[in-house]
């Protein structure tokens, strides 16, 4: 069974870094594309980024492109999201979950109901 663990979160000042952490137990990710999602207080859980199990496939949200990069170590069977020039709307629990795929180069952040694992979730403020 696959088990996730997010870390990395933390209270940060508006234009600080931060890189999340989401390392497997269980099962290596080989067969899985990852995706981290975010859900802040009153709001439904979106989807921040993706990258495909060959990680030639990535996908960004709109309000990340540009700050945010999503990479992948399957030796380490770890997916990591750097986040930089952190914004105050960036405060959310962030989420990751794991999409068994035989497609090797694709990955959605459209359709959480694909993400069949998830991790429990760190909590990322951006306040000064």
């Amino acid at each position: 069974q696959l088990q996730l663990v997010e870390s990395g979160g933390g209270v940060v000042q508006p234009g600080g870094s931060l890189r999340l952490s989401c390392t497997a137990s269980g099962s290596t990710l080989d067969n899985y594309a990852i995706g981290w999602f975010r859900q802040a207080p009153g709001k439904e859980r979106e989807g921040v980024s993706c990258i495909s199990r060959n990680d030639r496939g990535t996908q960004y949200t709109d309000s990340v492109k540009g700050r945010f990069t999503i990479s992948r170590d399957n030796a380490k069977n770890t997916v990591y999201l750097q986040m930089n020039s952190l914004k105050p709307e960036d405060t959310a629990v962030y989420y990751c979950g794991a999409d068994w795929t035989a497609y090797s180069s694709i990955c959605t952040i459209i359709s959480k109901g694909r993400y069949a694992y998830w991790g429990q979730g760190t909590q990322v403020t951006v306040s000064s």
